[in-house]
């Protein structure tokens, strides 16, 4: 992937629910909040239609049915986050997405002084910036005509995955308490990948999930149909639509997906970026084939969602343009009722969070 991104959706429209309150991110992991609690101790909101109902994760074995096929992202999380110098001023260099020609497409931010970082500006085309180890990058031209918030880059250190490894660390927002081991950014269901691809951020709908957790779900009769997406940098302070991200969806996981689909059984993504991936191997009547490569579908209202019956997700701010997907899949009146009880009821936003199962 080499060019511009064409995505042109609008960003998601501001909700009536309004702003959430600050107290209400979730500052540590779920493990971290209190002794003997593991990651599934966090709440779930389940939305059918406008009805809700207040779980906890473990419960959610209970909530699902026999035949029920949850889609899955298997990509890892990257430690994406390394320091660099233009000059004498320090960046933080976040690498988001690795092209085909060998680039990466990164973004480029400034250091806040407590540990995180804040949008920069003033990037251009032949901007050089020192990395450690002697290695280093040169902007070359923006990702996308919306904006120079991502550039593609060449980085003289050919193998950049394993230079992450050395040097980087995961990328941290300001509303978190400390900086993490990248462990804490991995799901359950991440697996390396061949040439050290992943994400530049956690798919973190998956990250209550425990083997415990999963091995009660499968004996119960639910299935898992493993995907990937490698998800880019998002945007803390734009909340811009995606730019195309690499999916594969494989032959086996397209299967068990149509008959899912043929049968009784409900297909329940994990995860905004397991319905990007499935939705971009759908066919016009929902069939699913394997499919890998670029997508830069954006999910809307408009668009629809052709496979997916279900979503598992985060709790999203109300400019996100993840809530545009939220509303293809249940509608936008169960959305905002369910936000609304999210916030009169305390859940925790952000990776870190509680989470939202919404059915159609």
């Amino acid at each position: 992937m080499t060019s511009s991104a064409t995505g042109t959706a609008p960003r998601g429209p501001v909700r009536a629910w309004g702003k959430v309150p600050r107290e209400l991110s979730a500052r540590v992991p779920a493990e971290q909040r209190g002794p003997g609690l593991d990651r599934s101790a966090v709440r779930l909101l389940v939305s059918r239609g406008v009805e809700v109902s207040h779980h906890t994760f473990g419960e959610l074995p209970r909530l699902l049915r026999a035949g029920d096929l949850l889609v899955v992202n298997t990509s890892a999380t990257l430690a994406a986050a390394v320091d660099g110098r233009i000059g004498h001023a320090r960046v933080v260099v976040h690498f988001s997405t690795r092209g085909d020609d060998g680039r990466w497409a990164v973004e480029l931010r400034a250091p806040d002084g407590r540990g995180t970082t804040r949008a920069r500006a003033g990037a251009y085309a032949g901007m050089e910036v020192g990395l450690p180890g002697g290695a280093g990058l040169v902007l070359e031209e923006p990702l996308s005509a919306r904006g120079e918030r991502l550039w593609w880059a060449r980085v003289t250190e050919e193998d950049v995955p394993a230079f992450l490894r050395v040097h980087g660390r995961p990328i941290r927002y300001s509303y978190t308490e400390r900086d993490q081991p990248l462990s804490v950014y991995q799901t359950v269901f991440a697996l390396p990948s061949a040439d050290g691809a992943g994400s530049a951020e956690m798919p973190s709908a998956a990250r209550p999930f425990t083997a415990g957790l999963v091995a009660e779900l499968v004996s119960r009769g639910v299935q898992f149909a493993p995907v990937s997406l490698h998800t880019g940098v998002a945007s803390a302070e734009a909340h811009e639509p995606p730019y195309p991200e690499r999916f594969a969806v494989p032959e086996a996981s397209a299967r068990l997906i149509n008959a899912a689909r043929a049968g009784d059984g409900r297909v329940l993504a994990v995860g905004t970026t397991a319905v990007r991936a499935v939705e971009s191997a759908a066919g016009a009547g929902g069939v699913v084939r394997a499919r890998e490569g670029w997508t830069d579908l954006v999910v809307t209202p408009e668009r629809g969602v052709r496979v997916v019956d279900g979503l598992l997700t985060g709790f999203h701010e109300p400019e996100a343009s993840h809530l545009l997907m939220l509303d293809a899949v249940a509608g936008r009146a169960a959305v905002d009722r369910g936000y609304e009880e999210a916030v009169r009821r305390r859940y925790l936003w952000h990776e870190f969070g509680d989470v939202h199962l919404l059915l159609r």
